[in-house]
């Protein structure tokens, strides 16, 4: 309602042109339902809407968004002697309603005509954590999103299970590529293969990240939110973005592997740098083998539910993995008034991690590192933001930070009640909390280090905080590794230095996991070029 309102006010139209507007501006799978959608809205704006409604009261009038009585959510400020109701506070609108068929109090929008098509579309892409495509079963897909190889190598051969990156060499791979890192064939004169002069002695290995929307990257355009922005370029790469939840693991500091193409470059800013790209350079050998299995809202508890499970990794056929234990903020986060007391417990906390770790020790490849990462110390979000602007409320200047996250914990829908608040005692508890935790993490390690035979275990600090103190003693303003839209996430650039700080720290303290540098790499490259490339 917002954009829409601004919308019209930006190209001197109705509210209704506005919308049809909007709807124009998305790509056809998403600008048939909304017409749908106008359709069906149009003639109840037209009836009940009238000058100097703001965004907020027009939501409430036409019966999408609704308050419980003694408190009043709005996200843009009202004027003077206005104040949200809900069209059956008024009689006049009653009548009206009977004849337009307006939504009913705690209708789902998703009911309505239009929008259920575009719910449905996204339940369906949300639902799985594994490949919508991979015909072998080895969770490694030919097909770039629905959690294809965004999120992990990009299978080359989809119908042979031993076939995927990551996989020991069949015979030297002298015929066939069966880890997908571009390696194959042999010398003429000595019929040695490639992959074993150039990779045996090299010991490959794969990154993994069991992470949450941190490690996933959640990215939610700024251009899409500021009507000063929209244009129909801007969301030309909605249907990819979507298909990939929102978020963009293919440039995130875990499994990041090409920079923003053209198309995406409009709408995500900053190169890209990641722990897997460095750990290529390293060894070329390493080729494609990576998995980003972080899902958004994930916590300690989902991750044992389901999450690990869509790992993959075969313990005596696949080379060693670096895997990434990154919860960061939801073990903390939620969108409950109550938010300290659905925080996970330093107990559970412990106990859903060794789970996990137990889990690993199960199914991945002996030789393998696993590092159990902090959380974050959130209040560095509402300290750099608080004053800003935030792009809803670019046309106007009217809607800060502050604002913008007490408007979601009024609706108690927040992603962070705890961090995203102006209430500094909560965000020091939630801050309180997310310590006793990493504590927890940390007892985990020193207590149970040595009775894992797979893998070696490693507990490592959160590293947003020293890349936000670096870049502020740089005299940079923290809120440019920010996202803007959410508020909460790290944004592209952010990811780039999340990267750096982790690697430098990998290099010091633990360069056995990463392994040697390849003295092949050059050879490699001159062979085999981009070694077959990700698309």
């Amino acid at each position: 309602m917002g954009l829409v309102e601004q919308t019209a006010v930006i190209h001197n139209e109705t509210l209704i042109n506005s919308l049809e507007r909007l709807c124009n501006y998305l790509p056809d799978q998403f600008k048939n339902p909304c017409m749908r959608f106008l359709e069906y809205i149009g003639p109840i704006l037209i009836e009940i809407i009238e000058d100097g409604d703001t965004p907020d009261l027009i939501c409430h009038k036409i019966g999408l968004c609704y308050t419980e009585k003694g408190r009043q959510c709005n996200l843009f400020p009202m004027k003077k002697n206005q104040r949200l109701y809900h069209y059956t506070e008024d009689p006049r609108l009653v009548k009206k309603a009977k004849r337009l068929d307006m939504p009913r109090i705690g209708a789902g929008i998703c009911d309505l005509p239009g929008i259920k098509e575009i719910c449905d579309w996204i339940n369906l892409i949300f639902s799985d954590h594994e490949p919508a495509i991979d015909l072998d079963g080895d969770k490694h897909s030919p097909y770039e999103t629905l959690r294809g190889y965004s999120w992990r190598g990009k299978d080359c051969d989809d119908e042979r299970r031993s076939t995927h990156p990551g996989a020991r060499p069949i015979d030297g791979d002298r015929e066939v590529d069966s880890n997908c890192n571009g390696i194959k064939g042999h010398t003429p004169a000595s019929n040695v293969p490639y992959e074993n002069m150039f990779c045996a002695q090299s010991q490959p290995r794969g990154i993994a990240v069991l992470g949450d929307s941190i490690s996933a990257h959640f990215h939610l355009p700024r251009e899409w939110f500021n009507s000063t922005e929209l244009s129909v370029a801007n969301f030309e790469p909605l249907p990819f973005i979507g298909e990939n939840e929102l978020d963009w693991p293919e440039l995130s500091y875990g499994t990041g592997f090409m920079n923003a193409t053209e198309e995406l470059s409009k709408v995500i800013h900053g190169h890209t740098d990641s722990l897997y790209l460095r750990l290529w350079q390293r060894n070329r050998c390493n080729f494609r083998d990576y998995q980003n299995i972080a899902v958004n809202g994930a916590r300690a508890s989902s991750m044992v539910d389901t999450i690990e499970k869509s790992l993959y990794r075969n313990m005596t056929g696949d080379y060693p993995l670096i895997v990434i234990y990154a919860l960061v903020g939801n073990d903390v986060c939620n969108g409950h008034p109550d938010t300290i007391a659905h925080m996970t417990t330093p107990q559970d906390m412990k106990k859903y991690a060794t789970m996990t770790l137990q889990y690993l020790e199960k199914n991945i490849p002996a030789g393998s590192y696993v590092f159990l990462t902090g959380l974050a110390d959130g209040r560095v979000l509402y300290d750099n933001l608080k004053s800003r602007i935030h792009p809803i409320g670019s046309l106007r200047n009217d809607v800060t930070y502050a604002h913008f996250y007490d408007y979601f914990n009024c609706l108690e829908i927040s992603p962070c009640t705890g961090w995203m608040n102006t209430n500094e005692t909560l965000r020091n508890l939630t801050t309180k909390r997310a310590m006793e935790l990493s504590a927890a993490l940390q007892e985990v390690v020193t207590t149970t280090a040595g009775s894992y035979k797979n893998f070696k275990l490693y507990y490592n600090e959160n590293p947003i905080n020293k890349v936000i103190n670096e870049w502020m003693a740089a005299g940079k303003p923290a809120y440019e590794l920010l996202e803007p839209v959410d508020g909460f996430h790290a944004n592209q650039r952010g990811n780039a230095e999340v990267a750096r700080v982790v690697w430098e720290e990998l290099l010091q303290k633990w360069p056995e996991a990463i392994g040697k540098e390849n003295p092949f790499n050059d050879e490699i490259r001159d062979m085999f070029g981009d070694q077959g490339g990700y698309r």
